[in-house]
């Protein structure tokens, strides 16, 4: 059952390093096309730095924290593998996410990203961002289901 949830986790990964790779030979650095009028566009950027690029250029920080993630969430996955499918899902959504990242400052010294609102400031993002929020909030999910099933007995 695990190869099932690290196969998800690895279909996540390849189109986000696919997305990454068409990105950077598509698109210039800086530049940007409107996808959907005033909703989204591609925009290629590069980060140096995590989430809203904080800890800009601490490369070795975000390597050493990846690292540690990666293996507590293979871990926590084996260890909870039969537990509900938010948890092992969301696990392998955020191992998804933080591997697709990891790649790329190993790689390139800095994360690739594509996706701009433009409806709203906020911070462009790529698919290994998306992976590892999706798997954030399944896990919140899980937790919010597990404590409500504790409280009912």
């Amino acid at each position: 059952m695990i190869a099932v949830y690290l196969l998800l986790s690895g279909v996540l990964i390849a189109l986000d390093q696919w997305f990454k790779w068409w990105i950077v030979n598509q698109y210039n650095f800086g530049d940007s096309q409107t996808i959907i009028p005033n909703v989204l566009s591609l925009t290629h950027i590069r980060n140096t730095g995590g989430a809203f690029s904080l800890f800009e250029g601490q490369q070795i920080f975000f390597i050493v924290i990846t690292i540690v993630a990666v293996v507590a969430v293979i871990y926590y996955l084996i260890k909870h593998l039969h537990e509900s499918k938010w948890l092992t899902i969301g696990l392998s959504f955020f191992l998804a996410g933080a591997i697709g990242n990891f790649i790329d400052r190993i790689r390139l010294g800095y994360v690739v990203d594509m996706f701009r609102f433009d409806f709203i400031n906020f911070p462009i993002f790529n698919i290994a961002d998306m992976a590892l929020v999706t798997g954030v909030i399944m896990i919140f999910i899980y937790i919010l289901l597990d404590e409500r099933d504790k409280k009912n007995g």
